[in-house]
């Protein structure tokens, strides 16, 4: 690695081996001329500025265009890195790489989720996951997927049906046997047969 400072960062940049350096710049007329660096701000047209220093291993190198003394306009960042020369990517390029890669991760979690859900006619929507066993899953499922409105119509449901069947109350006499009402004893006498009747009239 190169070993770099400020007075040589530029000259290492505008090697010939350095695709990003354009050779119709300022710089190289200043350079082939001789002349005083400081000549740069009275000229128009294509130059480098170093626009940033972290001595001994990073240094900012901006190309630009002048257009005044005073006005220029910015064109391209580069950096050079452990002797390395790099562009720097705009800031649109910046933010659309890094939104892709944020999409790009919801998206994958979007597909891996999705992927647990299970679906039953009864009980609606369900999360299956690796971690889950079957039995964990059934055990819960019966308090998970009913919900207060399914139990309210299954209290109305029951209530109806023992207002419309009640069921039916024995009471016991003093010998122990169940007590049959009148209607239950009419009806077991004409289930008798004749002669049993006549018997019983006898």
């Amino acid at each position: 690695m190169p070993s770099l400072s400020k007075q040589t960062a530029l000259d290492y940049f505008s090697q010939r081996s350095n695709p990003f350096y354009d050779r119709t710049c300022n710089n190289e007329v200043i350079k082939m001329q001789r002349a005083d660096p400081e000549q740069l701000t009275k000229m128009t047209g294509i130059e480098y500025m170093l626009l940033h220093v972290q001595e001994p291993i990073l240094f900012v190198v901006r190309k630009q265009h002048r257009q005044t003394p005073e006005r220029v306009t910015p064109l391209a960042d580069y950096y050079i890195l452990g002797g390395v020369v790099y562009q720097c990517p705009d800031l649109w390029s910046v933010i659309n790489s890094r939104m892709l890669s944020a999409l790009h991760c919801v998206h994958e979690a979007f597909t891996e989720i999705t992927s647990y859900a299970r679906y039953d006619p009864s009980k609606g929507y369900s999360w299956q996951f690796p971690s889950d066993t079957p039995s964990e899953i059934t055990k819960g499922a019966g308090a998970e997927h009913f919900s207060e409105e399914q139990r309210r119509r299954v209290d109305r449901l029951l209530t109806d049906l023992t207002h419309k069947f009640p069921p039916k109350a024995f009471g016991k006499k003093n010998g122990g046997r169940p007590e049959i009402s009148d209607r239950e004893e009419d009806k077991g006498a004409l289930d008798q047969p004749p002669d049993a009747k006549r018997n019983k009239l006898a």
